[in-house]
């Protein structure tokens, strides 16, 4: 299988919002696309999907078009997409449906993953009440408490649920068809870290399970950690793109830290090196490269002075991001 976005163009009137936009999935795994805030992440996801109309280019999806009907799509929107005063579990059963799964499958589905996501709670409110019950008998609690955990509980509606908690609602929903394509624009947004390591587990493990994925997300040290290629898009353009490791490598290795047991801020200087910022002996400096690093190690050496850390490391996906796009990402 394989996605193929081959020069994606729209335009509103005059101005241009994605630029001949290209990249591809030639395997399962992670692709990031990132952007400042209108750099035409989410139109790109869109026009991909088939939910808005390009004005130019293709969309592939084994060779065919690219849409709900050809491909096993789960979509996490970054907007919110439930309906604020109805229940919860009908909503979550009313866009399973949709997505053609019904019955005991569906149902089974629900539950597998409002264990899994922990919102068992919201969706469930009788189980939830028996819980309480139940512990609070254990806990020797009065009779009155009893009473008062198996009163009846209305379903949760998702205008009571916090941000994070909609957020988990919502990548349920995105996966009871069981996607062969998962796309998850800003899936991190208004988590706490506890329910973003949850997601990320989940994220972990459809990857292992041969999943297509999509991300787009401000978050450079998530997207670190899950995708192996990328498209950095500023002003509707792409200004980078391609494999992860491959982007880094063309930087060098230009992040120095180095921890002693002396100030040797006179050596840093001679070397002609910036220092960024020292604490208690620990320096982190800007190189120019492999060279310089180890020529400042080998001073070092020779002055005879301890080396307790020497880390020459490539430029993070964060420091990359900044200099592609200059002074609006560090901005917003």
């Amino acid at each position: 299988m394989s996605l193929v976005v081959k020069d994606l163009y729209k335009k509103y009137g005059e101005k241009v919002v994605v630029d001949h936009i290209s990249f591809s999935m030639e395997k399962p795994g992670v692709y990031a696309l990132l952007g400042t805030n209108g750099a035409g992440k989410t139109t790109s996801i869109r026009m991909t999907l088939g939910m808005l109309d390009s004005d130019g280019g293709s969309i592939t999806w084994n060779g065919g078009p690219l849409n709900f009907d050809t491909c096993n799509i789960g979509y996490l929107a970054e907007e919110r997409g439930l309906y604020p005063k109805y229940s919860l579990l009908d909503q979550i059963r009313y866009f399973g449906e949709l997505r053609g799964v019904s019955g005991k499958v569906l149902d089974d589905r629900i539950a597998y993953w409002a264990e899994r996501l922990k919102v068992e709670e919201y969706l469930y409110p009788e189980k939830a009440a028996e819980a309480e019950a139940k512990a609070e008998a254990e806990n020797g609690g009065s009779g009155a408490r009893k009473k008062t955990a198996k009163k009846k509980k209305k379903p949760k509606s998702p205008d009571q649920l916090s941000k994070g908690n909609q957020q988990k609602i919502q990548f349920l929903i995105a996966m009871l068809s069981d996607p062969e394509l998962l796309v998850l624009d800003e899936p991190f947004s208004g988590l706490d870290p506890v329910n973003a390591d949850i997601l990320k587990e989940v994220v972990r493990e459809q990857i292992a399970a041969g999943k297509y994925i999509i991300m787009s997300s401000h978050q450079m040290e998530v997207v670190e950690e899950f995708c192996t290629d990328i498209t950095i898009l500023h002003r509707s353009k792409a200004v980078v793109t391609g494999n992860l490791n491959e982007i880094k490598k063309s930087y060098g290795r230009v992040n120095l830290t180095v921890k002693v047991e002396q100030d040797i801020t006179d050596l840093i200087k001679q070397e002609g090196i910036e220092l960024l910022s020292e604490k208690e002996f620990e320096y982190r400096l800007k190189v120019t490269g492999d060279e310089q690093g180890n020529r400042l190690l080998k001073t070092l050496v020779e002055k005879g002075i301890p080396v307790v850390r020497f880390d020459l490391s490539e430029l993070s996906l964060h420091e990359i991001f900044v200099k592609e796009v200059g002074e609006e990402a560090s901005e917003q």
